[in-house]
């Protein structure tokens, strides 16, 4: 079995369903899952985990990503983006408008004010469940249904360009934001409607879009035999949490995901104070550094317990 992720760049036309079906042909497994959901019309990228990195999924999920967009002001639609049924128009000039004529520099005020946190209401036409049926089935049922708002985070927006009615801006946001809803947001907040037209993930957690690669390119490359060249390591997702591996006579312990004492671990983990190790996550390997999975300290035990595991017990 094929173990690691790979950084695909996914294209316009293409479900993240049908990136994970493609990939299945191509390297000849079942045990293959996105991390996360773009819109057909969406591009950018998209990490698909295989193997046991499909344990990392939810994980990837989690993390902060990036987008480039552009959005149309003075149209407004179902979808709230370009592909919806239009349910308005407003000319930017319009001094009718609740606001007056949108200009670019009550463009740029209104948007660089939804930096920092604010309450989300998802879209109809998204992948939520309600009831046990996505928001964009009942959406194409012509069903609106009530939704609770969540608060996401927009830690920046940088204005790439306006020519309005468009603005080319990036995005670098929480997990669970749309930038659809965020266009559309914007819009109303400004008094002319706005709608997504063009988007572009750039970077989920360390995972960019210069690295990322398009189906075709991965499977020239699986074909030749050089999968190994492109597939990332399950640990490389948390490189940013310290590391520590078991003393060789207590492998077996992490290999059956029992807790670990410092007197089990190498390293500088062992020496540490309480204080030092509270609310910390850590990334354990065994003695010839095979991954594990990822720990956190149990002040109360002064004991590490595993949070996930990704080495297979017959693997120690």
């Amino acid at each position: 079995m094929i173990n690691g992720i790979l950084n695909i760049y996914k294209e316009k036309g293409y479900t993240s369903h049908d990136v994970v079906a493609r990939l299945r042909g191509m390297v000849g497994q079942k045990k293959i899952g996105h991390t996360g959901t773009l819109d057909p019309e969406a591009e950018g990228v998209l990490p698909v985990c295989l193997g046991r990195a499909t344990k990392v999924c939810d994980m990837l999920t989690d993390k902060d990503k990036t987008y480039e967009t552009v959005l149309l002001l003075g149209t407004s639609t179902d979808t709230q983006d370009i592909t919806g049924r239009v349910l308005s128009e407003h000319s930017l000039d319009d001094p009718e408008l609740p606001d007056g004529a949108v200009t670019e520099e009550k463009a740029e005020s209104c948007i660089r004010g939804f930096i920092g946190e604010y309450d989300q209401i998802p879209p109809m036409y998204s992948a939520l469940k309600v009831g046990g049926k996505k928001l964009y089935e009942l959406a194409r049922e012509g069903k609106t249904i009530e939704r609770k708002s969540r608060k996401v985070m927009i830690y920046d927006i940088r204005i790439k360009d306006i020519n309005l009615p468009r603005v080319r801006m990036e995005v670098k946001c929480s997990k669970g934001t749309y930038i659809r809803t965020l266009c559309h947001d914007i819009g109303e907040k400004l008094g002319c409607g706005g709608c997504m037209e063009k988007l572009l993930r750039t970077r989920v957690g360390q995972f960019s879009l210069d690295q990322s690669l398009k189906l075709a390119e991965v499977e020239r490359i699986v074909h030749e035999g050089r999968t190994g060249e492109i597939l990332m390591p399950t640990d490389s997702v948390f490189c940013d949490l310290e590391e520590s591996r078991t003393k060789e006579r207590f492998d077996v312990f992490g290999y059956n995901g029992n807790p670990l004492e410092r007197k089990h671990l190498t390293g500088e983990i062992a020496g540490k104070s309480a204080e030092q190790l509270e609310d910390r996550r850590f990334r354990i390997y065994d003695s010839h550094r095979n991954f594990i999975g990822i720990y956190y300290y149990d002040r109360k035990k002064d004991r590490f317990r595993p949070e996930k595991m990704f080495l297979d017990r017959e693997e120690g």
